[in-house]
């Protein structure tokens, strides 16, 4: 049998490492933790019944996920879903899955609300990824999707001057690391647009991303500035937030007595003990102290 994973592009793996503590926990970034929240609270609806946070990593945002019944928390590393175990603790309301994000092991409308933050820079194929988040959504879902902007102040001032060869106006997205990736807003509108997503607002973050005002300012200050610089919607900051509407017709799943389905093929899953099994291709997958692994199947 074929195996689909083959064929996916490359993916970013953070397995092993200690992103929570390198790059966020006393790294000088609770000035950029504290807007991406504002944001946010202004994005999110009021209620909701069961949301998919791709990206999840160790658990940092899902604090704010707390007006959803029921958070998944999706990551391809089973170490940063541990930390986020550790963290949130093990209960209904909270699901773990180890899984890329090219093929969601998820049934089709099983959720309301998903967010991409501080992820999609890493994604290759953007349409296959906002595609499947698509899938899984019922119509009227909320999906924020955070991006990385090549279009912000610094990246025209550089090429303005000659200082940097890839041009911030152009629509292709520029790879400027390896699995490193800035887009420009009007390529990402159009990619949501084509996954059956309607954009009903931008949000401008990180407006004071700046070394030599974060360690002269309080974060507090530069954090409630951005607030209220948000509000303009000049896309010119180097982090964009959206809020997007899942519209046209799919299924509504979100009574279905359980979510998951296979990644490979799509079809039903049977739980047994530690292991879920395909009906069909009969791939089995781990369920690994209450994380669902689907990175790779254990016939493999």
């Amino acid at each position: 049998m074929n195996n689909p994973r083959e064929s996916r592009p490359r993916i970013c793996d953070y397995e092993g490492s200690n992103y929570r503590t390198e790059f966020w926990e006393g790294k000088g970034r609770d000035y950029e933790d504290r807007v991406e929240r504002i944001a946010l609270r202004r994005l999110l609806p009021r209620h909701g019944r069961r949301l998919l946070e791709i990206g999840a990593g160790f658990g940092r945002l899902t604090s704010e996920y707390d007006n959803y019944e029921q958070v998944v928390l999706l990551d391809y590393s089973l170490s940063q879903l541990r930390y986020a175990q550790q963290y949130l603790g093990t209960s209904d309301r909270y699901l773990y899955v180890a899984a890329d994000a090219y093929s969601l092991p998820f049934r089709a409308g099983s959720f309301d609300g998903a967010t991409i933050i501080r992820v999609i820079h890493h994604i290759s194929d953007t349409s296959t990824v906002l595609r499947q988040v698509r899938r899984v959504l019922v119509p009227g879902g909320t999906f924020i999707l955070e991006f990385a902007n090549k279009r912000h102040l610094k990246a025209m001032l550089r090429y303005s001057l000659g200082r940097q060869n890839w041009n911030p106006y152009d629509l292709k997205p520029v790879e400027f690391v390896e699995l490193n990736y800035d887009f420009h807003p009007e390529y990402i509108a159009q990619m949501l647009a084509a996954a059956q997503f309607e954009t009903q607002c931008r949000v401008p973050v990180s407006f004071f991303r700046l070394a030599s005002l974060k360690n002269r300012l309080p974060t507090s200050l530069l954090a409630t500035l951005d607030g209220w610089m948000q509000r303009t919607g000049l896309l010119v900051t180097p982090s964009i937030f959206t809020q997007n509407t899942a519209v046209g017709s799919s299924p509504d799943n979100l009574t279905a007595p359980s979510i998951f389905v296979c990644p490979d093929c799509g079809s039903e899953l049977v739980h047994d003990d530690h292991i879920v099994r395909c009906q069909t291709c009969q791939h089995r997958w781990a369920v690994r102290d209450g994380i669902y692994d689907f990175k790779a199947p254990l016939d493999e």
